[in-house]
């Protein structure tokens, strides 16, 4: 951090509040039930997270490089589920407003992650849909478990550093306009605009952020599915064109999950009320969480009848065991 503070310079006094104070959800009205809402929403994405995996761990038959992808993506919504909401809930739920400077920086750490590799993961998905597909006899060879592995390390590895140099930044900042932070968790962009020293690199982290962590990712799905359906026209049928896209549906339900309500929000974000603004950004980073793992287990076969057979394999147990206790 010694790098990030040296840009203050020797003659400027350096302010670091104790703590901030996060008033993004006070004040709206019946905002209780909102609360109720927070905690049921994460309680079926803590559960339904946690089933997809265990499936994933238990069947043998679905460790394959894609359910790699999937096991990563549950694991992440699992963790950012587990890093925002509780959080928010004891902040306003609880009237724990306060937070100090370094719990403030962590749990903006935590949160842009999660939130970074849930895009990043769904190009991987992205990537195994469009080699299936297109390059179906080559699968095997380009989609390896190594591969996949090594792609979903390197988003990892990729997400952290760029999220460690945003907080970084926002360390070397002197914040003496104000300790309320009027968002639902602690912004990078509510926290360098209470700076009273050059925040330019940090204005410049907050431009380039959305473009490399939500533009290119979403840019790269899109081309990939427009390679794909222009590749079906020119050497499928109709059904087998159908057939191929039934594969995507489960990953197409995720990107609509994810990027839409993001493109809406962003599009109207000067549009609408800071108080509706507030409650629609959470909404995004709740709700993706939530439905990934209701997609992934309605809209999948494969993680259907392994649901099944895991089932099916407990009530037999259940069975056996209640026979051997009579006896």
């Amino acid at each position: 951090m010694e790098f990030f503070n040296s840009a203050l310079g020797k003659n400027i006094s350096f302010v670091r509040p104790a703590y901030f104070i996060i008033s993004g959800l006070s004040g709206i009205p019946n905002i209780e039930y909102y609360y109720v809402f927070l905690f049921f929403v994460y309680i079926v994405s803590l559960l339904g997270n946690t089933a997809v995996m265990a499936v994933i761990y238990l069947d043998h038959n679905l460790r394959t490089p894609k359910y790699i992808a999937v096991f990563n993506l549950a694991f992440v919504d699992l963790f950012g589920s587990s890093a925002l909401v509780p959080k928010v809930l004891d902040i306003f739920l609880f009237d724990h407003r306060y937070i100090s400077y370094s719990d403030c920086l962590a749990f903006l750490f935590f949160c842009y992650t999660c939130l970074s590799m849930q895009s990043f993961n769904l190009v991987a998905l992205a990537y195994d849909r469009l080699i299936a597909i297109i390059f179906p006899l080559h699968y095997q060879v380009k989609v390896t478990h190594r591969f996949m592995l090594s792609l979903i390390v390197s988003f990892w590895v990729f997400v952290v550093i760029a999220v460690l140099i945003t907080v970084g930044l926002l360390t070397r900042l002197s914040l003496c306009k104000s300790v309320v932070i009027n968002s639902y968790f602690c912004d990078h962009g509510q926290i360098y605009r209470l700076s009273c020293n050059d925040h330019f690199p940090n204005y410049v982290i907050s431009l380039l952020f959305p473009v490399v962590i939500f533009w290119l990712p979403l840019v790269f799905i899109l081309l990939s599915y427009l390679y794909i359906g222009c590749t079906l026209a020119k050497v499928a049928t109709v059904q087998q064109g159908l057939k191929a896209f039934k594969t995507c549906i489960a990953h197409l339900s995720l990107v609509v999950v994810y990027f839409i309500p993001l493109l809406i929000v962003f599009t109207l974000m000067e549009k609408i009320h800071p108080n509706a603004r507030i409650v629609n950004l959470s909404l995004t980073s709740i709700f993706p969480p939530m439905l990934n793992p209701i997609i992934y287990v309605l809209q999948t076969q494969e993680i259907k009848e392994s649901l099944k057979k895991l089932l099916k394999i407990r009530k037999q147990s259940r069975i056996t065991l209640k026979k051997i206790t009579i006896m």
